[in-house]
């Protein structure tokens, strides 16, 4: 599962992402894996840098098994980093070539009778619970914000943490919905996108 925590460009110039969050689930797990953007002047490329090296060890130990996303956001956030720093090693081409949204074969394969195809929306409707009160995109925002903001360490530390933590739940989720999808529908190779 790869999720991506990230600020909007009219917050920041760069669109700057970052938490680069990524699990491997299933009959041979790993640890939660959150590669996080530094704070100082070359942070984001050490956060992207970091990400790849991480990337590189998941594909090392598993073979070119699928990077699960939810929606665009990570396909074109990669795009933008490789622009931006570079691919070494091609990791990144390998990511982007393993793609899989799980929102499109959510899509494509079954319909649903709920107000959107949110992950959040369809987490519940197959019993998925967060541990966290609050959480959400604009959340994680705001939270980064203040990390940003504040010059207390150990204050900084207390809200990335909780950032790091909402976005474990989000590949937790992301793992129960496609689970109670390939539960709910034949066997068959989902396209890349």
């Amino acid at each position: 599962m790869f999720d991506l925590e990230g600020m909007p460009p009219y917050l920041d110039e760069l669109g700057k992402v970052y938490l680069w969050g990524t699990q491997v689930f299933g009959a041979r797990p790993s640890e939660f894996m959150a590669p996080i953007a530094g704070f100082g002047a070359n942070g984001d490329k050490d956060g992207w840098l970091n990400f790849l090296a991480t990337a590189k060890r998941i594909f090392q130990d598993y073979g070119d098994i699928p990077f699960v996303h939810w929606a665009a956001y990570e396909k074109i956030k990669l795009g933008v980093y490789i622009n931006r720093y570079g691919d070494i090693d091609g990791i990144a081409a390998r990511i982007v070539a393993n793609l899989l949204n799980l929102l499109t074969a959510a899509q494509d394969s079954i319909v649903l009778p709920l107000r959107s195809y949110s992950l959040k929306v369809i987490e519940e409707s197959v019993g998925y619970k967060r541990k966290q009160e609050e959480y959400g995109g604009s959340w994680a925002i705001a939270m980064f914000i203040e990390a940003t903001e504040t010059n207390d360490e150990e204050k900084r530390k207390q809200l990335m943490d909780k950032i790091v933590a909402y976005n474990q739940e989000d590949l937790e989720a992301m793992w129960a919905v496609f689970k109670w999808l390939e539960a709910k529908t034949p066997a068959q190779n989902y396209p890349s996108t």
